[in-house]
Parts: structure tokens; C-alpha cells; sequence
């Protein structure tokens, strides 16, 4: 096992990649930073929390104003992460298929209103990945916006339950919970409306036209030369997952220069219509719980998170803050952690990539330190500061 000290020696050794852009950004808050100021800021937070490798790329007027990575894809070997190093997104996969799900909507495939069992050939329990709702007719009331939301009443996964049986947690539509069954269920609808596969679909709306060339739903041999493994709270590496079949909900690798120009592209609309995109970043649900995930997700949230009214779009995340209206969407797994924000009215945003699962904890400090965000709230995505954990 290696020890703390030979962790923090790489970590230091390991030069920053050269950066894609170099000029001064300016934070919400009013301050500017330069590349030394980012750079010193996310060195010193890496190696105290003892993350290997993380990707920043902070946006301005719409743009990818700067991209840089740090650290290592590869502590063993000390490749250096890079720009185009492919990284798991993770539930990062949600956003990207909600883009792909609203360019159907406005060309009026897709109703998101419309039963979803209405696009399929035969009834949902009829599919053999969806027998475990047999005798349960609410199947019935499933629609594109509940699984978008996240009210569909699905649990996250099945396996999570006792049995690994799929039952409704509670009615569609009553409630948020987040649900990656949902989206896989629309994902099923999609490709039945389309008659194409998830893999085809995306790389014909979303990554050919935004030209992100290391971007897919399945592992491709393209990715082999130059991938990150991702770390436990040790520092020790995970089995890489080469997934071979296509998931909405979060099958995805990418790398942080693809993911900054997918970022960069809602944010300036492209692919959807003005319509589309405001439907998709409008709160549509409010979240009234204390956590996103674990036994606080159906505890009354504190004050703090209604004050910031937040809630759920069409894919993402919905919250108010004193610099306008916000969107954000995350990505976690065992060994990755991802996060990204927009603040809509400001042109600004910031995403952040890590291979560990120790990337959350300085997620709070990156956000208010790089862009100047004090109204995310950290405490119900459970991004614990790591001087709070001892890590």
C-alpha cells in the first residue's frame, strides 16, 4: 500500500498539463484570477485531501475561458492526466442524454408528457428487464418529464433493494428521488421512438456536431492509450470498466476537454432551441430534503437549501443564488467524482473532473476559491470538506 508521504511526493513531482487557454478569469464574486492564483489554489487542495488526478475548466462569456489538468491518469506508471485523457463521467451521462432527449422534443418526437409505454411495442412488463412491475398498473402514468426529474417513484437502482427487485418506492410524480432507473426506462422509449441505439443516437446529435472525438457511451479501443484509473479514499486504483452497453443514466467516458465544449454548447443553446433549452433549465420540481442520497434524502431540508429554492429541471439541477439562477449536474462512483455548475445570467461557469474518491471533499473549497459560488449546496450533495473527515 502506499504510504500518504509517497502519494503526496507524486502528487508534487507531477507538473500541471499545459494549459488549453491562459488569460485571467473573473469570478462571480468580483475577484481575478490567474493562472498561477488556479494553479496554486488546486495543487494545495489536492495534495492535502490527497486526490491524484482532477481536471478544472472554468468558463466566461459562455466559453471555455481556461482548461487545465493536475496530477496523474496513472500513479503507477505516472502518466500525467490530460485534456483529452478519457475519465468515467459517471451520472455526467444524465445531462448529456437530457440534450439529446430535448432536440427530440422540439422536433416533436418525443411528447414529455406523452406514457412512455405508448412508444413501445408491448406493455412494460412484458420486457424482461421490467417484469418486476406486473401487477402494478401505475407503470402506466410514467412519463419523459418524471424520469427527467426524477419523479417517476423508481428507486436509483434496483439492486439497492433487498430482494434486487424493481418496485415503485412511491406514486409517479409525487415526489422527487433521484432514479437512474428512470432515465434508463426513457432511454428504452428513445430508442424504441428512433428504431436507433443509444451509442448511434448520441454520436449523431451530440458528439459529432460538437466535435467531442472522445466521447462515448461504450468503451472504445480509441480510449486504450490514454485513460485514467480512478482511486479509493487510500489512494489505491480501481478495476478500469470498459462498459459495453450503453446506459442514459451513466455509462459514460469522456474527457475534460469534451465535457467543457459540451458545457460550453448549452450554455451558448447550441443543438436546441431557445424554447427547448429554458424548458430544460427551469426548475420543474422542488426538492424539500436534506440530502441527495442515503437515509437524510426524505428528511425535511434545513433552511439554507429552501432559501436557495432548490430544485430539478429536465436532466438538471435547479437552485437560486444573489448572481441569478443556476444549473448544475454531478457525476459520483466509486473512484470518481465530477461536478459542474453554470450561472446562467453571468455566462459562467466551472466543471471539475477528479479520479478519487476524495475529489468531493474539496469540491465546497474549489467552487467558492475559483468561481466565487458560496450558494451550491454542498451539505446536500455531501461534499464534506476534508479537514472535516480526516482524510
Amino acid at each position: 500500500m502506499k504510504t500518504f508521504l509517497q502519494l503526496l511526493a507524486l502528487l508534487l513531482a507531477a507538473p500541471p498539463a499545459p494549459a488549453q487557454r491562459a488569460p485571467v478569469f473573473h469570478t462571480l464574486d468580483g475577484r481575478t484570477l490567474r493562472p498561477a492564483d488556479i494553479d496554486r489554489t488546486v495543487r494545495q487542495l489536492m495534495d492535502s485531501a490527497r486526490v491524484p488526478g482532477l481536471a478544472v475548466a472554468l468558463l466566461e462569456n459562455n466559453r471555455v475561458r481556461y482548461l487545465r489538468t493536475y496530477g496523474y491518469r496513472n500513479l503507477a506508471t505516472k502518466a500525467p492526466l490530460e485534456p483529452q485523457t478519457a475519465m468515467y463521467g459517471a451520472s455526467f451521462s444524465k445531462a448529456v442524454f437530457a440534450y439529446l432527449v430535448m432536440q427530440l422534443v422540439q422536433e416533436k418526437q418525443l411528447d414529455l408528457d406523452r406514457p412512455l409505454h405508448e412508444y413501445l411495442s408491448k406493455p412494460l412488463p412484458e420486457y424482461e428487464a421490467y417484469r418486476d412491475l406486473a401487477g402494478d398498473e401505475r407503470w402506466r402514468l410514467l412519463t419523459a418529464r418524471m424520469a427527467l426529474t426524477h419523479t417517476t417513484g423508481l428507486p436509483n437502482w434496483r439492486w439497492l433493494d433487498p430482494e434486487k427487485k424493481l418496485r415503485f418506492k412511491f406514486a409517479p410524480g409525487a415526489q422527487y428521488w433521484y432514479s437512474g432507473e428512470g432515465l434508463q426506462l426513457l432511454q428504452v422509449a428513445v430508442e424504441a421512438l428512433t428504431g436507433k441505439g443509444l451509442a448511434q443516437l448520441s454520436e449523431e446529435r451530440v458528439f459529432r456536431p460538437l466535435k467531442m472525438s472522445r466521447s462515448s457511451y461504450v468503451w472504445q479501443p480509441a480510449f486504450e492509450p490514454n485513460f485514467a484509473l480512478g482511486y479509493d479514499e487510500q489512494g489505491q486504483p480501481l478495476e478500469k470498466r470498459r462498459r459495453s452497453k450503453a446506459q442514459a443514466a451513466g455509462s459514460l467516458e469522456t474527457t475534460p476537454e469534451d465535457y467543457a465544449a459540451f458545457l460550453a454548447a448549452v450554455m451558448q443553446g447550441r443543438g436546441l432551441s431557445a424554447a427547448a433549452k429554458r424548458e430544460m433549465l427551469r426548475r420543474q420540481v422542488r426538492i424539500p430534503y436534506r440530502a441527495q442520497f442515503g437515509p437524510l434524502a426524505a428528511v425535511a431540508a434545513p433552511d439554507s437549501n429552501r432559501a436557495i429554492g432548490l430544485g430539478y429541471g429536465l436532466g438538471w439541477g435547479t437552485f437560486a443564488s444573489p448572481h441569478g439562477p443556476a444549473y448544475f449536474k454531478e457525476g459520483h462512483d466509486d473512484g470518481w467524482e465530477n461536478h459542474s455548475v453554470v450561472f446562467g445570467d453571468r455566462k459562467t461557469g466551472l466543471l471539475l473532473m477528479g479520479n478519487s474518491a476524495n475529489a468531493d471533499t474539496i469540491f465546497k473549497a474549489l467552487l467558492e476559491r475559483l468561481l466565487g459560488d458560496t450558494a451550491t449546496p454542498w451539505q446536500w450533495e455531501s461534499y464534506v470538506p476534508y479537514q472535516h473527515v480526516g482524510k
